[in-house]
């Protein structure tokens, strides 16, 4: 897969690193010369440039990668590269980093956004998670779709334990994805049992009540 990242930053640079180790072909364009760390990740290509520009896209043949990663400190660079990369270019998928929060709303499809990564949102969701047993926490929303990725802790007297998969009706448009249980990442069955800790991963869609789900789950 061809891969451009646009910000040289440590986001970017780490990004780009983990993408090469799985053996995609990376480009990294910044317009900062003290950004061009090239000795930090020599695999990729480096691009000296304005990844907003036309001509810097065309010079790092944007219309012949796979996705563009919109990684830099500046959310209305992120917003414009994404805009390009998606109208000019076509790339298949555009994915943006969110610094501020509050600008997430605008980071969807009319900005040719696919998916759109806000860390301070996935650091928060993080903390809920390691500290919230019998609570439903919201991990990840899918822009293009709606869809989210939720996770639910079994409390230890939870009417769940003991009950087979197959037993339990989720709501429509809920699909329980995957069971974690200790270290281990489990794909649910029918004959499952579930355990006290289990981590269940749900997705689902736009439209399903999530406070009916977290009632169901706590057996009210």
């Amino acid at each position: 897969m061809k891969v451009v990242v646009a910000g040289a930053g440590s986001v970017g640079r780490s990004i780009a690193r983990e993408l090469l180790v799985n053996d995609h072909e990376v480009t990294i364009i910044d317009r900062q010369p003290s950004a061009m760390r090239v000795a930090q990740v020599p695999e990729a290509d480096w691009l000296l440039a304005d990844a907003c520009e036309l001509s810097t896209m065309d010079e790092a043949q944007v219309g012949e990668c796979d996705v563009i990663v919109a990684a830099t400190g500046d959310d209305k660079a992120n917003l414009v590269i994404s805009l390009l990369a998606k109208t000019e270019f076509g790339v298949p998928r555009v994915v943006a980093r969110v610094n501020n929060p509050k600008n997430e709303w605008m980071f969807d499809d009319s900005w040719g956004v696919d998916v759109a990564v806000s860390t301070p949102r996935i650091m928060t969701a993080m903390v809920e998670e390691a500290v919230a047993v019998g609570d439903l926490v919201k991990i990840f929303t899918f822009h293009q779709s709606g869809a989210d990725i939720l996770e639910f802790t079994i409390p230890g007297n939870s009417h769940l334990i003991g009950h087979t998969v197959g037993e339990c009706e989720w709501p429509q448009d809920t699909v329980l994805a995957a069971i974690v249980r200790g270290d281990q990442p489990l794909s649910p069955q029918d004959d499952d049992t579930l355990e006290a800790g289990d981590e269940l991963l749900f997705v689902t869609g736009s439209e399903v009540n999530l406070e009916a789900l977290q009632k169901l789950l706590a057996g009210e």
